[in-house]
């Protein structure tokens, strides 16, 4: 941690933080001992020398938003590992290893991204509105003290945190269009990469100082554009890029684990509470009334596509109703701090029914985005984000616009196009990765791999040894 010479700060018991001015006895560098180690580690990559962590400013923090921030960060954390069970429980027996491996893979790939140099991009000082600055590189300056830009009363390094974990879980995401054929060294490639150069520029539009489509007017409160739409769109983009699986039309696709589906799926739903109520960055009623809707939402998504399967299938579907209950978390979060109780139930149930039929709609086609990413999170996400031009409420939060049906019609057509920009980009992008990515290593696996499963062919592992595959051990003999 680097600190001020001279200077430490420090939190007392009610979160206060506070500047004592005391000398400070840096150990001894070889290279450079005019300088603290981390002072002198940031100057060898030629960055700022003085190191502060958290900035000079005297503020009192609120312990109650700390505190529910804290928690709504945990809950946000449990959702990446919650999709590799959901997503696990979706694909074949002998791809469940890999599938839940690459989402933990990912958060920890992306956790360290995010503290290097995507943090200082995404949500750092803007250039133009199109990127942020490289003057938080390595969370230089990010720390106890707050950032009234977008929260003032709990630290910005607790704001870091719980940005981390949308940027962790948005490209995992993805990883459902092209499930149980993509190489995992591609795939850490592209990770890193799609992070830097399609999810870092999107969340610095939308939430960032100065990002040019919140400037616009644009409202996106936890993540409708900047996760599901952009994860959805480059889902197709990824799945045109690698193709369609070895006989895709006479596999059997049936879920290998139901328990899997349901208990990633329910995870996911207690998750989203902290996705989208910490959203509000307080401990307040609009915290409240996010979490209220996005249970409605849910709970209205898993009832439509419930009754849409009984009607259209002649029976109910318990994968369809964990299915429908994810579009509807989904279909909400843009606008979960925009709407009420009612609108947002509307929300869920169509919601539940549009990513029925694209789901649907899409097995008729040649595209084989495999776990339909873009059937639940692109018009899931494209669906809600449209919602909320429609039933935004100043009413809900005073800071936000009317949407149509409250008289600001205006509204709806800015969501619109936020919907287009961010699609075209992230589509753009992902396809442009892959390719380039392709060029220097494949990133599909070979055919003899695919057939074997990633879980041997990537981890030589099996998620079940059963049969004649358990090992025998003999028991170690016990004293005479």
């Amino acid at each position: 941690m680097g600190v001020h010479r001279g200077s430490e700060r420090y939190l007392d018991r009610t979160l206060h933080v506070t500047t004592a001015e005391r000398r400070w006895s840096w150990p001894e560098l070889p290279r450079d001992k005019s300088r603290g180690p981390s002072e002198a580690l940031y100057a060898a990559f030629g960055l700022p020398a003085k190191i502060r962590f958290g900035g000079e400013r005297n503020v009192a923090l609120d312990t109650g938003d700390t505190a529910w921030v804290i928690a709504a960060t945990a809950l946000v954390m449990i959702m990446t590992p919650a999709l590799g069970f959901f997503y696990g429980g979706l694909v074949r027996r002998k791809n469940l290893v890999s599938t839940i491996a690459q989402c933990f893979a990912i958060f920890a790939v992306v956790s360290l991204v995010w503290a290097l140099w995507g943090y200082t991009l995404a949500l750092g000082p803007s250039y133009n509105g199109f990127i942020g600055s490289f003057s938080n590189f390595g969370l230089n300056n990010v720390g106890a003290a707050p950032n009234p830009g977008y929260s003032a009363t709990i630290p910005e390094l607790l704001y870091f945190a719980f940005q981390l974990k949308f940027a962790a879980i948005t490209p995992a995401l993805i990883i459902g269009a092209f499930a149980e054929r993509i190489r995992f060294k591609a795939l850490l490639i592209f990770i890193v990469l799609w992070t830097t150069f399609v999810y870092v520029p999107i969340a610095h539009w939308n939430w960032g100082l100065g990002g040019f489509l919140k400037s616009l007017g644009v409202i996106d409160f936890a993540g409708g554009l900047v996760v599901h739409t952009a994860a959805g769109v480059s889902a197709v983009a990824a799945a045109l890029v690698i193709g369609r699986r070895q006989g895709v039309d006479r596999l059997d696709s049936r879920p290998n684990n139901i328990p899997y589906v349901i208990l990633g799926a329910s995870v996911l739903w207690f998750g989203w509470f902290g996705f989208n109520a910490g959203s509000a960055l307080r401990a307040d009623a609009l915290a409240v009334n996010a979490l209220v809707v996005t249970n409605l939402a849910a709970s209205g998504a898993a009832v439509s596509w419930m009754l849409t399967d009984w009607v259209r299938k002649g029976k109910p579907s318990a994968v369809g109703m964990a299915v429908g209950a994810v579009c509807g978390l989904v279909a909400i979060t843009p606008a979960s701090g925009y709407v009420g109780p009612m609108p947002s139930i509307i929300i869920g149930l169509v919601a539940g029914v549009l990513c029925n039929f694209v789901g649907s709609w899409r097995a008729r086609t040649t595209l084989d985005d495999s776990l339909d990413v873009f059937a639940c999170h692109g018009a899931g996400g494209i669906w809600g984000t449209i919602a909320t031009g429609l039933f935004a409420s100043a009413l809900v939060n005073p800071a936000g616009p009317n949407g149509l049906f409250f008289g600001n019609p205006g509204q709806l057509g800015i969501q619109a196009l936020a919907c287009v920009i961010v699609a075209v980009f992230a589509f753009a992008g992902s396809y442009v990765l892959l390719r380039i990515i392709n060029i220097f290593t494949p990133v599909r696996v070979s055919p003899a791999e695919e057939d074997a499963g990633l879980d041997t062919s990537d981890f030589g592992e099996e998620a079940y040894v059963t049969g004649a595959d358990e090992a025998t051990v003999e028991p170690e003999p016990g004293p005479a």
